[in-house]
């Protein structure tokens, strides 16, 4: 009986270890506010009707909310793709049930709501979720080319 008290809990702390290493395991996608998004992305204050990209690497920007099912979807992909592309490519994610006045500036009806933008030329916006190829697709022939 004491073995299989003392196997019990030898098997919990081993568990509990296994996640406290995963939850440690940080995030290369990054959240933006308002703030930060005019100055990493695009000060669309200083000029509204020009879109000029501030960063250096070609960026993904996810409109989200933690609600939202397809979103929650995504997630996952995007995390991926910052991991497999670090270094040549950023993604970002903005929380439109917070970051209202983003949201209303991109006219974000429907989420999610992705924004590819290389370093030059325009901004792409694909609205809805879709699967891990469709991405995978636009990052290398679009935004990586």
């Amino acid at each position: 009986m004491k073995k299989s008290i003392l196997f019990a809990m030898l098997f919990m702390v081993a568990g509990l270890t296994a996640n406290a290493q995963e939850e440690k395991k940080e995030s290369k996608v990054q959240h933006l506010t308002y703030k930060e998004f005019l100055k990493k992305v695009w000060d669309f204050e200083k000029d509204p009707t020009t879109f000029v990209y501030k960063g250096k690497l070609p960026a993904i920007v996810d409109f989200y909310a933690d609600w939202c099912g397809p979103c929650r979807r995504v997630a996952p992909i995007m995390e991926k793709l910052a991991e497999e592309y670090d270094g040549k490519l950023l993604i970002y994610k903005v929380n439109t049930q917070y970051e209202t006045e983003l949201a209303k500036a991109f006219q974000i009806r429907s989420i999610p709501t992705v924004l590819f933008i290389p370093v030059e030329g325009q901004p792409m916006m694909q609205v809805g979720a879709m699967p891990e190829e469709g991405y995978r697709k636009v990052v290398v022939e679009q935004l990586l080319k």
